[in-house]
């Protein structure tokens, strides 16, 4: 049985974050709060709590669901290769930082003034940290005799290929792209990997 020391799960502490927040969203839309009001927008300054809580709001119970999908079942898989400082960081930045590309390349490159809302870029981060760190990936990236900037740009490749693979109406494409190419590229340099995995004593079984 599990250690009385045993620390939470990252990825179901995340996921009953974003519960949370969901439910908070219905509770604000009852008093007339635009569920939008938690959302990523331009200019980035504006509403500063936004680049957090863009991360765990949603458009709705379907949109959450499926995130809460992705990030449970790739997220309990990586969560044990790290730390869960690491694996926290890894999420939240990672959300952040697709949340950004989203608004700023809908804004500044279409002119086009978008909210972003959920957890789909860190998610799409995570699947591409396991797609560009796991050992299969690491052969067949070995075994190609070309340049590291070649084998970049292949892999961003494949990112933007799953990317649209993955779209659909009201899709946060560019949010997607980023969250995998960030995830690919972490995974090649293996950032999450730490001497705090499932051997450490924090994770003490008995």
């Amino acid at each position: 049985m599990a250690g009385m020391d045993e620390p939470s799960s990252p990825s179901l502490s995340l996921a009953a974050l974003a519960v949370v927040v969901g439910i908070a969203q219905m509770l604000l839309a009852i008093v007339g709060v635009d569920p939008y009001a938690l959302a990523l927008a331009w200019p980035l300054g504006e509403n500063p709590w936004t680049l957090l809580t863009s991360v765990f709001a949603h458009s709705g119970p379907g949109h959450l669901l499926s995130n809460l999908i992705g990030l449970v079942v790739v997220g309990l898989f990586l969560e044990r290769k790290t730390s869960p400082a690491r694996f926290y960081a890894f999420f939240l930045a990672t959300g952040i930082v697709a949340g950004v590309m989203e608004v700023t390349v809908a804004t500044l490159v279409f002119d086009h003034r978008a909210a972003v809302l959920g957890a789909s870029g860190a998610v799409f981060a995570l699947f591409g940290y396991v797609l560009g760190g796991n050992r299969l990936t690491e052969f067949v990236a070995g075994g190609i005799t070309v340049s590291p900037v070649a084998q970049l740009g292949l892999l961003l490749v494949v990112a933007a290929g799953l990317t649209l693979a993955t779209a659909g109406p009201q899709t946060a494409l560019i949010a997607h792209f980023t969250g995998l190419a960030v995830g690919v590229l972490s995974g090649r340099r293996h950032l999450l990997r730490s001497s705090t995995g499932p051997s450490s004593a924090h994770y003490s079984r008995r």
